[in-house]
């Protein structure tokens, strides 16, 4: 068996740059955006812009890759003549999608597969599977991804802030109380996700300004537990107030051997509404 060709499979919500993507021949299974009427494809033949400007119409819902769309993906993975995989998922805690992962490997003897939940969401997740696919450039094995994806699970972190609470409210994520209470008094919280891989808020600042100054904080302080980090600005509909979080905080954090920054997918546009902007640092 040639060990050395190992595919790389992520989901549409794990946030990598469609470069990147391109780079490390990544396998993409897509979630779907769910209208009334019809349902799309995450970051198929829909784009983050296309939701935002439908949001007046109709806020849609999302749901899990189809069995069939990921037992398709992992059949194109064998088809084109891997006998192992990595795959990366965003985390257990919040959606489905690695369970379904997990049981559609199950069913498929010839494809030995390595999951790596990554108890993470957007560009946190995808930090992760770019130190996957750094490490697969390297020479790594499977085994050695089975040692060693726990360690870059928990040196990866995302703190996100989003301009208002309403999508959050919506999809379920924050309680009425928090809802009404933080939009009455314009509290924004700066939320990440715990060691279980759920919501929760790390800091809230009164403003927008103030939520991101405690964000790009946050960050810091975890860039600062590493010797050398890589780091991630991405934004809901907020290109330029991200470019600008990107350049403060290239002047207070020294030790990033590689930056990132793009558009979140449709999926959590639908959870985050606009104006979102996630800081993601990833130790290993």
């Amino acid at each position: 068996m040639d060990t050395s060709r190992i595919a790389l499979v992520i989901d549409s919500c794990t946030d990598v740059p469609p470069a990147d993507v391109e780079r490390y021949g990544m396998y993409v299974v897509p979630l779907q955006v769910n209208y009334e009427r019809e349902s799309f494809l995450d970051k198929v033949p829909i784009t983050p812009q296309q939701v935002y400007d439908r949001f007046s119409e109709e806020i849609p819902t999302t749901s899990t890759p189809t069995p069939a769309i990921a037992r398709e993906v992992l059949q194109r993975v064998v088809d084109d003549g891997y006998e192992q995989a990595v795959i990366v998922t965003i985390s257990s805690g919040l959606s489905a999608t690695c369970e379904l992962m997990r049981s559609i490997t199950v069913g498929m003897p010839e494809l030995d597969c390595c999951i790596v939940d990554t108890k993470n969401i957007g560009m946190g997740a995808g930090l992760v599977a770019l130190a996957v696919a750094r490490r697969l450039a390297d020479g790594a094995t499977l085994d050695d991804l089975r040692r060693d994806s726990e360690r870059i699970v928990e040196s990866t972190k995302v703190f996100f802030c989003v301009d208002t609470l309403e999508y959050l409210h919506k999809g379920g994520r924050i309680g009425n109380v928090t809802y009404a209470v933080g939009s009455l008094l314009d509290m924004r919280p700066v939320i990440t996700c715990n060691e279980k891989g759920v919501y929760c808020t790390v800091a809230k600042a009164k403003g927008r300004r103030q939520s991101l100054k405690k964000a790009m904080r946050c960050a810091e302080e975890a860039a600062a537990r590493y010797p050398r980090c890589t780091m991630a600005v991405v934004n809901g509909d907020a290109a330029a107030e991200a470019a600008e979080v990107k350049h403060e905080l290239e002047q207070r954090v020294h030790n990033v051997d590689a930056w990132y920054e793009g558009q979140i997918s449709p999926v959590l546009v639908v959870h985050t509404g606009p104006g979102l902007i996630g800081i993601g640092v990833c130790g290993a």
